[in-house]
């Protein structure tokens, strides 16, 4: 089997997103302890938010992450946030990126930014890769796999790694829901959907909090996922930590969830997936939510609640994204698309004024 075709290649750079070559060879020369002169720069082309970067100087490759240009929302792209996460998991949680260098000098790039070392392996997206020929069974144990690296980030002794007292885990639920509805208003356009209702359904059915806190990753699909490329069947990599915080590690699960479409979902569900969790052998919700009750212990009576508003933060992120292409903050043409996806994400919650939360909550 030929998996390079599954790795991501980086390429050019995009127009508007280039960094400035010379300040970064002349900085990084005392941080590597190299000649940095013959250094080249590709721009990885998968991810919305923040930026990525490979950095390659001969046989030496590393990720290079900045904010994207134009950002309005600053607290989704603290690049000390993300670093010092990677930086406690080193070590103890074998999936991470290992962090290499964090830089605050403005002057280098105009923002904060941070070098990782580079893992190279296989990247599912939107449709299963055929090249890859997995049997119902190998998919089902690779998807698990996926889970089981959630649950074991989950799993992460918060004392152990110095992240006792790293964010606000008390109040987590409602702080989220503010917080998201807030960054829908911020966002919106004059081509926007309303999400009265779905913001008032939120606040409405607001359960009790979990009283477990955790290292969450709070953007935990496949397409920020490496597994092996000798055995397909092994996570080797947990990328895009530029939300991770310490919560409640339901409301973590209900957004990888959001993402999650099986089978037996209606076609209206389906259509706009942004993973191929609709495979024979792939786990229901139902079995994730199971299985992960009997890992954790957790309550999960309430799981409609966490799983919708996965949905709804998924049809903010798609408008938050569209706002910066409708601005003219960046020329990428993949973001005009955003504003379809987060109508789309809007419809699956209330299509056409009506509430399929009840089939939510059965699924």
């Amino acid at each position: 089997m030929d998996s390079s075709e599954l790795i991501d290649q980086p390429g050019e750079i995009r127009e508007g997103e280039e960094l400035n070559l010379q300040n970064l060879r002349q900085y990084l020369e005392p941080v590597i302890g190299k000649d940095m002169s013959s250094m080249q720069i590709t721009q990885f082309p998968g991810g919305h938010s923040n930026l990525t970067y490979l950095l390659k100087l001969n046989s030496d490759e590393w990720v290079l992450r900045r904010p994207p240009f134009g950002s309005k929302v600053k607290s989704a792209h603290d690049m000390s946030r993300e670093y010092r996460i990677l930086d406690a998991l080193k070590g103890t949680y074998k999936y991470g990126p290992a962090p290499v260098h964090f830089c605050t000098d403005h002057k280098v790039l105009g923002c904060d930014f941070y070098l990782m070392n580079y893992i190279k392996g296989i990247v599912i997206r939107r449709e299963y890769p055929r090249t890859l020929n997995l049997s119902p069974d190998q998919t089902r144990k690779q998807l698990l796999n996926f889970f089981d690296a959630l649950g074991d980030l989950h799993s992460v002794n918060l004392e152990e790694v110095g992240l006792e007292n790293f964010g606000k885990p008390q109040g987590y639920v409602l702080r989220q829901v503010e917080g998201w509805s807030n960054r829908w208003m911020d966002a919106v356009t004059p081509d926007t959907v309303n999400c009265d209702e779905i913001i008032k359904w939120l606040q409405d059915h607001m359960p009790k909090e979990s009283g477990k806190a955790s290292v969450i990753h709070n953007d935990y699909k496949l397409d920020n996922v490496l597994f092996d490329i000798d055995d397909p069947l092994r996570l080797i990599g947990v990328l895009d930590w530029e939300m991770s915080t310490v919560g409640d590690p339901l409301m973590d699960l209900g957004c990888t969830l959001g993402y999650w479409v099986q089978l037996d979902d209606p076609e209206f569900f389906r259509n706009a997936r942004t993973m191929p969790s609709d495979v024979e052998g792939a786990p229901t919700r139902k079995e994730i939510i199971e299985r992960f009750k009997d890992r954790t212990g957790l309550p999960v009576d309430h799981f409609h609640f966490y799983f919708c508003f996965g949905l709804f933060r998924l049809c903010v992120i798609g408008q938050q994204i569209y706002y910066r292409f409708y601005h003219g903050h960046t020329k990428d043409e993949r973001f005009a698309g955003f504003l379809k996806q987060a109508h789309k994400i809007r419809n699956e919650i209330y299509p056409e004024g009506k509430n399929v939360l009840q089939f939510k909550k059965s699924h």
